[in-house]
């Protein structure tokens, strides 16, 4: 569509030309509920906003996304809809000083979590409204200036049928009004300041719990914040409102102690909604979230201090993006980076979840350190030209390396410097908006350090550093010398400045036990480690011990040997969380082949305590056999992988976290008769394992690799919804279906996604997930041509939404195969025209694929 991708350009010219003073926005909802036809698909949007022109005589534009415009009236004076609207944009010409703008369209209710997006329970008919807009989706709802900087005051108004709930960003301004034909109407206190895409409406019989969250404040005035937790009627009775409350009051007790500036949004709702396509966002005083964190089953403890970082993280962006904003998506990270961070560190100081920093060692780093080795990696300050490359930049960079880079400036700038930086920051730029230079200022100011060397390292450039131990031993077994080697790839050269600590290890007994540790600043090629010389010879050197910087940590031969052998030996559960990632890195990168990394998971998975980082090793180990082991060995790996997986679900303790993650590994596992049997067993009642409440959610789980195999039918599928007829069951119905061995049944999915779009978007993420079997891979095969020659028109004719799921979700990476590579890189070579943000998610891909070559040669070299 014309003018849908706005430009850094566009909009830097216009935010010179243009400030907001505010918007009137009244949203006519019945539709939603209406039965058929184009009414039910469309609802009314009537924007006035007031702004001022620093050039009269000027031209500019309002964003606007909609399929009609009844009318538009610029200062008075009718325009004519047909003449200035194009479908994305309203021309404005001639503007005076002061004017006033009123755009009178028809939008368009969402099925792809993007706008307005609609829903409609299957369970009890009941419709569901929400809004998702970032980055520039507001303009789906609403007639408006979509770009960050041009922050502005909303006042809402939202007609819709009476005993809905409905709330905004605000408060809600005294009774709903009755509304003239049915209905009633709703009005919310003019918000704050705040740029587009954080403005946030939701509408629908929806369950609330209320609550409350007080403190006194430093001048002695008591803080007052209204708290609301809000989910579908069909999960209710899942709900435990209480624990999201508990986490909630500890992250504003948290974010007050340390920020100074108390929450400025009145209220504090959190609304879990359904088909979102993100996992949160940051409306202030609406925060909505994916209704998967709320838990239909039993869930490992992972599970639970997952959704606890997510509320924490969204809670840091209501002043580490909400209060202060970046002026354009080139600093994402300026509110993306702290807030992963700010949500971890609080995790871990506020809340129950005391091992916060293990998992984002484990699990959030390993996000970032694939992101940053791809041939499309960027600095952690970005550039970024329009919105599909802000889409495409909500990336493990831009989330998990920055916090990690900033653990880093942390330790540069010292805490308490930090923390009086962010106190600084919030106060002189509050409801305005800022680039990395400001916060830069403010952080020399307090620490008295200079940040631009320190920036033009971390924050401008791109790649990841490997750090090596090399030791130097006399005759009677004692370092002589220690020292730590920094490489990086040819093509992200730079070596890092890097606060690091080395770690020591030996055996106790049978305990692996650290004995010496140093810390030393790393900077160039090569640094020793002075501190060190004269310990006694370690078995196990780690550097990066406590995980203090960003890097790919690597061993020498003696420690990878003694991991080989004693990992699970390892008594610290932060240092084993460290080596586990270190080796999955190693294999990735071609230098273990993943049949031995597979081989160390069954060795000492079955000893790791943290279920976060078992559940990771899970994952890990699935990816190793599908994509890094030798195509010749995979199905011997597989055998191994499922009968340890077995042997570890029949030994954990019954009822434990740990043995349901060993039940959903083996279901991902299973693949013999004897295998599948059990499954078939366990869903039927008549086989037992002690302490395993097979739950509907894992009956899904065990259901899935049945249909897979071709041993469960449609019937049984259909049986199984019957069971669990609900949103949720839908999706798990659909994986299901999509995932039989069957060419019809892979034509039924491919079309259902990629040539038409009666689907929302969790029912086609659902169907890709389904038709993507790793033991299909000859099945799935005739794909690859069909992939290559769709990609490029689903692009154009799809939202970015749905085109990203279908062009990473259905890149035919399981072929794992030369001629797939050459196919990938054969479409680049013929599309140099193709839009950039669609030929970096190939490239991706094409990388990915590449780099899983190359790890399959490793494993079929160590077979001999």
């Amino acid at each position: 569509m014309p003018g849908e991708n706005l430009t850094r350009d566009e909009a830097r010219e216009r935010a010179g030309l243009l400030s907001v003073d505010g918007y009137e926005v009244a949203l006519d909802l019945r539709s939603a509920t209406e039965p058929g036809g184009h009414a039910s698909r469309t609802f009314r949007s009537v924007t006035t906003v007031r702004f001022r022109c620093s050039r009269p005589g000027a031209a500019s534009f309002a964003d606007l996304v909609a399929p009609a415009v009844a009318s538009v009236t610029l200062n008075g004076r009718a325009l004519d809809p047909a003449a200035v609207f194009d479908g994305s944009r309203v021309t404005l010409e001639d503007l005076a000083a002061e004017n006033v703008l009123t755009v009178d369209a028809r939008c368009a209710y969402s099925r792809t979590g993007e706008g307005m997006h609609r829903f409609t329970d299957p369970e009890d008919g009941a419709t569901y409204l929400y809004t998702q807009y970032e980055p520039a989706d507001a303009r789906r709802v609403f007639a408006n200036f979509e770009q960050p900087d041009l922050k502005a005051p909303y006042s809402f108004a939202v007609t819709a049928p009476g005993g809905w709930t409905v709330l905004g960003n605000g408060e809600r301004e005294g009774e709903p009004e009755p509304a003239e034909g049915g209905g009633a109407t709703w009005r919310f206190v003019t918000t704050r300041p705040i740029s587009t895409y954080i403005t946030a409406i939701a509408a629908g019989p929806y369950h609330m719990v209320h609550d409350t969250y007080r403190r006194t404040l430093e001048d002695g005035t008591e803080l007052v914040i209204p708290l609301g937790a809000l989910c579908r009627k069909g999960l209710a009775r899942h709900f435990d409102a209480d624990d999201i409350f508990t986490v909630t009051k500890q992250g504003l007790d948290f974010f007050h102690d340390h920020f100074g500036f108390p929450y400025p949004f009145g209220k504090y709702d959190q609304a879990f909604v359904p088909e979102y396509n993100i996992g949160a966002m940051e409306n202030p005083g609406l925060v909505t979230f994916r209704e998967e964190y709320v838990f239909r089953g039993k869930v490992t403890e992972a599970s639970y201090q997952g959704r606890a970082n997510v509320i924490l993280h969204e809670m840091a962006h209501m002043w580490f993006g909400d209060l202060v904003t970046m002026e354009w998506w080139d600093d994402l990270w300026l509110k993306e980076s702290f807030a992963d961070f700010m949500g971890a560190l609080s995790l871990v100081e506020a809340t129950r979840f005391e091992g916060g920093w293990i998992t984002f060692a484990n699990r959030r780093k390993a996000w970032a350190y694939r992101a940053d080795q791809l041939p499309s990696t960027h600095p952690i300050t970005a550039d970024i030209r329009d919105l599909q490359d802000a889409k495409l930049n909500f990336d493990g960079i831009t989330y998990a390396k920055g916090a990690s880079v900033l653990k880093q400036l942390v330790a540069y700038a010292g805490r308490d410097a930090f923390m009086e930086g962010a106190r600084r920051y919030f106060r002189r730029h509050a409801y305005g908006n800022t680039r990395l230079g400001d916060l830069l200022s403010v952080l020399e100011e307090t620490s008295g350090r200079d940040m631009t060397e320190w920036s033009r390292a971390w924050l401008q450039t791109a790649g990841v550093n490997s750090l090596t131990p090399q030791a130097v031993y006399d005759s009677n077994g004692r370092i002589t010398e220690l020292a730590v080697l920094q490489e990086a790839a040819a093509s992200h050269p730079r070596l890092r400045p890097h606060r690091v600590a080395v770690g020591l290890y030996r055996r106790e007994g049978t305990e692996l036990v650290r004995y010496a540790r140093a810390e030393a600043d790393v900077d160039g090629p090569r640094t020793v480690v002075s501190a060190l010389a004269g310990a006694e010879r370690p078995e196990l050197i780690l550097v990066n011990d406590d995980d203090l910087t960003y890097c790919k940590t690597r061993f020498d031969e003696g420690s990878l040997d003694t991991l080989r052998k004693h990992l699970g030996d390892l008594t610290d559960p932060l240092a084993r969380a460290l080596c586990w990632s270190a080796l999955w890195n190693l294999t990735r990168d071609g230098l273990m082949p993943a049949r031995d990394f597979l081989a160390m998971v069954l060795s000492f998975a079955g000893r790791e305590s943290d279920i976060g980082v078992l559940q990771m090793l899970h994952a890990w180990a699935r990816s190793a056999l599908v994509h890094y082991a030798a195509p010749d060995w995979r199905e011997r790996g597989g055998r191994a992988l499922a009968e340890g997986a077995l042997s570890e679900l029949r030994m954990a303790p019954p009822g434990s976290g740990h043995q349901l993650a060993w039940a959903r590994f083996f279901a991902q596992c299973a693949g013999s008769a004897a295998d599948l049997q059990l499954l078939r067993g366990l869903l039927a009642g008549t086989a037992k394992i002690d302490g395993l409440d097979v739950d509907q959610e894992l009956r899904w789980t065990f259901l899935e690799p049945l249909a897979a195999h071709g041993v469960a039918d449609t019937a049984e599928i259909a049986a199984e919804l019957s069971r669990d007829d609900t949103a949720s069951g839908k999706r798990h119905q659909v994986r299901c279906l999509a995932a039989r061995p069957s060419r019809e049944v892979k034509d039924r999915a491919w079309a259902d996604v990629v040539d038409s779009d009666r689907l929302s978007n969790a029912l086609v993420e659902a169907t890709i997930a389904g038709f993507d079997q790793p033991d299909q891979r000859e099945l799935l095969a005739p794909y690859t041509g069909r992939y290559f020659e769709s990609i490029e028109r689903v692009w154009q004719e799809r939202s970015i939404e749905i085109g990203m799921a279908v062009v990473r979700g259905l890149f035919p990476a399981l072929q794992g195969d030369r001629a797939t590579l050459d196919a990938a890189q054969g479409w680049l070579d013929g599309h140099p025209d193709a839009a950039p943000a669609l030929r970096r998610l190939v490239l991706e891909a094409h990388d990915d694929l590449a780099r899983a070559l190359r790890g399959q040669e490793c494993d079929a070299a160590a077979a001999g």
